[in-house]
């Protein structure tokens, strides 16, 4: 079952072409993994996937859902974006509650998640501190709870690992493969290549608003022509002309 698909989705600014004729077909249970430059296009992208910006043409659905119907997209989506919606003089629970109450979530199975979850991301003894007293790291682990709390069809994570320790980044990128085994079609949106190469089923390169590129990893990594292995960082280095190697952490660091 497809869940994310696009027909030529365009999304222009004035003179500025931000995405340009976007086709995708995402299945059910899939870990896209979305790769580009700085102002490729990755964000807006994600906006108009999530129902946040209505598209200049061209037509797209999220669980069949169409993109431009924002109310009908909430219940089968969930979103992280890089800057995360967090309320500063909110706890971690009180949080997670009060979005839990805006999705009319059952109480008690809902508090059960959220207590598996904090659990999960070693956040439980921090969970009754104010957001405004946490670290980059875990803000991001509860915006990350935030996105997953209702067990939506389709999440869509926007640099999930940023700010996260080594374990914490490990912990989520085998939360996003739980994701994706229980039926969660995962659209990753990352700079760190390894979390991609790791997780993904199929990667998408974009440049300036078109995407380049698109297959399996390990398609993506071996040279047609000589049948020699590249890295994924090669690959997307070789496929963006610009010099975006600043652009690029090879490793979760």
């Amino acid at each position: 079952m497809t869940r994310i698909e696009t027909n030529e989705l365009t999304k222009q600014y004035g003179e500025t072409l931000a995405v340009d004729r976007l086709d995708l077909s995402i299945s059910e249970g899939s870990v896209y993994g979305f790769l580009g430059p700085n102002g490729a296009g990755k964000t807006t992208t994600m906006r108009l996937l999530t129902g946040l910006t209505r598209p200049t043409s061209g037509t797209g659905s999220v669980a069949g859902v169409p993109i431009t119907d924002r109310d009908g997209l909430r219940p089968h989506l969930g979103y992280l974006p890089e800057e995360p919606p967090l309320y500063e003089q909110a706890t971690a629970y009180e949080q997670l509650e009060y979005v839990a109450g805006l999705r009319d979530l059952p109480e008690r199975a809902t508090r059960e998640r959220i207590n598996t979850l904090l659990d999960e991301l070693d956040l439980t003894a921090d969970a009754t501190t104010r957001i405004a007293d946490y670290s980059k790291g875990m803000r991001q682990k509860t915006a990350y709870i935030q996105a997953v709390l209702h067990e939506p069809d389709v999440v869509f994570l926007d640099e999930p690992t940023s700010g996260l320790d080594p374990r914490a980044a490990r912990t989520i990128r085998e939360m996003i493969l739980d994701l994706a085994d229980s039926g969660t079609t995962v659209f990753l949106s990352t700079h760190i290549l390894p979390v991609v190469d790791e997780v993904a089923d199929t990667v998408g390169i974009l440049y300036d608003g078109q995407l380049v590129a698109e297959g399996a990893p390990e398609t993506l990594t071996q040279r047609a022509e000589t049948g020699d292995t590249q890295t994924l960082e090669d690959v997307f280095l070789e496929l963006t002309s610009t010099d975006p190697a600043a652009d690029v952490e090879a490793t979760d660091g």
